[in-house]
């Protein structure tokens, strides 16, 4: 094969380490200068429900003795009740004001409450108990109990020379390994490998130290053709004995945390025989055979899979099976892929320069194996495309500077005639030394996830293969443990672990949705959803907002201005009808404008308006687009948002043409909110009857960090927080947001202090400006804090509590000495695989619609953590496909909640979320944090994105305009 030198240093990539690796890499403000910090001694004033309760100092130290958390009184804990109609009051003289502008030290508190500096003396909040509320009913989970084996396990290390990087072909030497000498060396040991440096056995080896020489055959090199042998030296060495005593201890809740060790041990054991029969995914395994590939266009294609993991639970340890779906790259011919992926017929013409990249893009990283060499199928990874085309190529063949071509090269080696000449070929090997292989004598290796964007097309086609309904479900994924045979399994057998291949069953509680109260203009002033959902027929928003100063833009061509006219008295006509004032005429004409001239147009409408308003403000500019906009939508929202101070709303034209009274409801419900109005509140907020909510002010946070697609690999991540800005209705919430360093989950900017010439060391950041903002918006300083924190894994929940609690601290010492409201830390996870069953699929009773267990349903036996405070939570109503409850893990409670309160008040405040009438999947300050973080993704300017942050650190997002981040403009 043709190779060539290429010049060191030519392109560069930046090494990004994994998530599952950051506990090791702890931030540096999180590990030093850790303090403790000032407590609340002071009695706060009493809301006008609760005049003789007050606010004790709290002592909570992250662990409660016993229950822990306080019992409610009768009143307190009937929080379903209808109310009366008492109104929470405290004046704001009762409370001194933040001064904002004043440096503080955090050593002056006199006082400190003590806080661990690592994770080694942390410990999450214990479980307080278990809740009582709603009615009781029987779910099944899609977790099988896993019988704890009894057997010792052993660690051992493995080292092989010369050293390999592929797991692939280490589970290959270790495989050959085993076959060889399971009778003899290893004493009879099945052993489990993880396919890097751990062995692991049930029993010990008949050895502490061993050298084995394994020679193992090049497959690659076809069935007639002379083989090579490639020899490896592997050295097994004793590392220690995995005790199961405390992992038994744990699952029986007599030990706070578990061994970390024999999990993973095991996990391995019952994953050794998956990986060797299906394409490894992370914790997932897919196969065409499954179920047959379904094709999603361009060169891709769907494959069936599972999710395995084994967990600790009430019941014990636990398998969790779920089924998964996957983009693959099609085993095709590398010129049939590249004919999808353009579309068109690739064997006539010369490739354009967008074609070139496109191809370039997409085979980048991708396995290929030749075909031109009867049954040798080497195989190569490819890393770039020539500029050239095939007929042009030629290298050296010798010292001489004599010269051959790739065509030339093919048809004397291979007998290989090249006939599609005008196309480049592929660049495979490495940089430093790059092979040329014509395209047409390559076919893509099976097997290989597509890790990309998937466009709309694509992704709507794997949703299709997704969207199950619950009972098909689960079916597939009995079907899939029934497959799957564990108990028949040699490695489960060896290591003497059981599988059950039923369904867990599980009590649940359905709690009671809310009543929620709308405006008393509207001929229904108070409503109680029925199955998490309910309209607006009869209904006024409870603060309606004015609209009197507008404008629209229309960017569709096929939009007459007839029709956005119509169009926009029919969304004024809603808003009034909501509840909102509304002016029926825009202060100038509708504007049409073409997508390509998008700044222009928007600074002209702002411009025109603004000098026909004579000093005031344009509180609200309409967007008309076309369906298929591409990045209009985001220009449009950074150009407003971070330059032109406007609040836009946007509607596509497929709505402007087939108008429906709900959409204009929805679009009415969110130009409200937009607007600085609330749609709903919950009615026990207004009553001042929610425990540990609405006794003292109290403000909640949502926090969420979105992380760029894969294959970015140095764009920033986006960090958002929002928090409550009323009390005690607590549902309007103001957002900030902050670009930081790519892929870290961590939120830099919560607290943030930095050197004034004059001023000397001032502080900042996303928590304390909040904190001020919710000061002057209701007067008052927030007694108490719950965070919401969303996006977070398992293995980061340590490092992400110990960092952010500390930020939250900082932040509340920096506004005033010994201000340290007590705070409940919860993360909010939905990227899990539990899934909740009906009981009884044909008992209409006990689900929706779509065959859905009922909104409300929560779950915190058996299933959670044996020790720590967590539950499953459904809180929607399915629409398709198989709802997926939300886990919310209380990492840290200062407020002492019973399990009664934080599921009762998170499951009320889904009811409060502003964009639509349904309530939904998570708890509204999260999903707000999500829709923040992910709009700031468009104010990254495109050489951002591209250049990314390599060397010169990250550059901060455009500021948002002080009108626009004091409202919900996410919405």
């Amino acid at each position: 094969m043709p190779t060539r030198q290429i010049k060191e240093g030519v392109e560069q990539h930046l090494v990004v380490k994994p998530k599952s690796n950051l506990q090791n890499q702890m931030h540096p403000e999180a590990e030093k200068n850790l303090k403790t910090f000032p407590s609340e001694n002071g009695r706060s004033p009493p809301c006008a429900a609760h005049e003789n309760q007050h606010h004790q100092p709290h002592r909570n130290k992250g662990r409660r003795r016993g229950r822990g958390g306080r019992k409610s009184s009768d009143q307190e804990s009937g929080i379903f009740m209808r109310p009366n109609s008492r109104p929470c009051t405290q004046k704001a003289a009762d409370l001194p004001e933040f001064d904002c502008n004043k440096t503080s030290n955090l050593n002056e508190s006199s006082e400190m409450s003590s806080f661990p500096c690592s994770s080694k003396s942390l410990s999450f909040a214990p479980r307080p108990g278990y809740g009582q509320t709603g009615t009781v009913c029987m779910v099944k989970a899609n977790h099988f109990m896993a019988q704890l084996p009894d057997k010792d396990l052993n660690q051992y290390d493995v080292s092989i020379l010369p050293e390999v990087t592929s797991r692939a072909l280490n589970r290959a030497i270790m495989g050959e390994l085993v076959k060889r000498y399971k009778e003899s060396d290893l004493g009879t040991r099945l052993p489990a490998y993880d396919g890097r440096k751990c062995l692991f056995t049930a029993g010990e080896l008949p050895f502490v130290w061993k050298e084995f020489r394994i020679k193992l055959v090049d497959q690659e090199d076809g069935i007639n053709s002379p083989k090579r042998e490639r020899e490896y030296k592997v050295v097994i060495r004793f590392v220690a004995h995995v005790n199961l005593h405390h992992l038994g201890e744990f699952l029986a809740g007599k030990r706070a945390d578990g061994s970390q060790e024999a999990l993973q041990i095991l996990d391995i054991v019952l994953r050794e025989l998956s990986t060797k029969r299906y394409c490894p995914v992370g914790r997932s395994f897919f196969s065409p055979n499954i179920r047959k590939a379904q094709q999603l266009g361009e060169g891709l294609e769907s494959w069936c899979g599972f999710y395995q993991s084994i967990r600790p639970t009430q019941m014990g340890l636990s398998l969790n099976i779920d089924m998964a779906s996957a983009a693959f790259i099609e085993a095709l011919p590398v010129i049939d892929f590249v004919a999808q992926l353009l579309g068109k017929d690739v064997l006539s013409r010369p490739l354009s320069d967008s074609h070139h990249v496109k191809i370039k893009k997409a085979l980048r990283g991708v396995k290929v194996e030749v075909t031109h060499r009867g049954s040798v199928r080497r195989k190569y990874r490819v890393f770039g495309l020539t500029s050239q085309p095939t007929r042009e190529l030629v290298f050296p063949i010798d010292d001489n500077a004599n010269m051959k071509s790739v065509v030339e090269y093919f048809q004397e080696i291979y007998g290989f005639t090249i006939r599609l000449t005008h196309l480049p070929c592929l660049q495979v090997g490495n940089q430093k030394k790059a092979n040329y292989l014509p395209m047409e004598a390559c076919k893509i290796v099976e097997g290989q996830r597509y890790t990309k964007r998937l466009n709309e097309k694509q992704i709507t086609a794997l949703l299709k293969v997704t969207c199950q309904r619950p009972k098909d479900r689960e079916n597939d994924i009995l079907q899939t443990v029934h497959q799957n045979s564990y108990n028949q399994d040699p490695y489960a057998k060896e290591f003497g672990i059981r599988i059950s291949e039923k369904l867990a069953c599980v009590e649940a509680r359905v709690l009671p949705a809310p009543w929620l109260k709308y405006h008393d203009a509207g001929k229904e002033k108070d409503c109680l959803p029925q199955v998490g959902q309910w309209n607006m027929m009869n209904k006024k928003v409870i603060n309606g907002m004015t609209v009197s100063r507008w404008a629209c833009i229309n960017f569709s061509p096929s939009v007459k201005e007839s029709v956005a006219r119509g169009f926009c008295n029919e969304l004024a006509q809603m808003c009034q009808e909501s509840g909102m004032e509304f002016n029926p005429d825009p202060v100038i004409p509708i504007y049409t404008a073409k997508p390509e001239h998008v700044e222009k147009a928007l600074r002209h409408v702002y411009h025109v308006s603004m000098n026909r308003l004579k000093g005031n403000e344009l509180e609200l500019l309409l967007v008309i687009l076309p369906d298929n906009n591409g990045s209009l939508y985001g220009d449009i929202k950074r150009i407003c948002e971070t330059d032109l101070g406007l609040i836009s709303q946007c509607c596509l034209t497929k709505y402007v043409f087939k108008i429906s009274k709900q959409y204009l409801a929805n679009v009415s419900l969110k130009i409200n909110v937009k607007m600085g109005g609330r749609n709903t509140v919950l009615l026990d907020a207004i009553s001042c009857r929610i425990p540990l909510v609405s006794d003292i002010p109290t403000i909640i946070f949502g926090a969420d960090v979105t992380h760029p697609e894969n294959g970015e690999d140095s764009s920033p991540s986006i960090a958002a927080v929002v928090a409550s800005q009323d009390w005690p209705e607590v549902t309007k919430y103001a957002g900030l947001v902050c670009a930081q360093a790519h892929r870290q989950e961590l939120i830099q900017d919560l607290y943030k202090t930095w050197q004034d010439p004059v001023r000397g060391t001032v502080s900042g950041g996303m928590i304390r400006d909040l904190l001020v903002s919710f000061r002057k918006a209701t007067g008052q300083k927030p007694l108490r804090i719950l965070f919401y924190r969303d996006g977070v894994s398992e293995g980061q929940f340590y490092q992400v509590l110990l960092y952010e609690l500390d930020a939250i601290r900082k932040a509340c010492a920096s506004l005033e000495p010994n201000y340290q409201p007590p705070v409940t830390f919860i993360v909010v996870q939905k990227r899990h695989h539990t899934r909740l069953f009906a009981n009884n699929h044909r008992d209409r009773s006990t689900t929706d619609k779509s065959g859905n267990i009922l909104p409300g349903t929560v779950v915190d036996t058996k299933i959670c953590h044996p020790t720590e405070f967590d539950f499953y939570l459904c809180s929607h109503a399915g629409i398709q496909g198989t709802s997926r409850p939300a886990h919310y893990h209380v990492l840290w409670d200062e407020n002492n909640f019973t399990a009664d309160g934080i599921q009762s008040l998170t499951n009320n405040l889904c009811y409060t979320y502003a964009r639509c009438t349904r309530s939904v999947s998570i708890v509204p300050p999260a999903y707000y944090a999500h829709l923040a973080a992910f709009r700031a993704r468009f104010y990254v300017e495109p050489e951002m994105q591209e250049n990314g942050t390599k060397g010169t650190g990250v550059r901060p997002l455009p500021a948002l305009k002080d009108n626009v981040k004091r409202v919900m403009f996410y919405c």
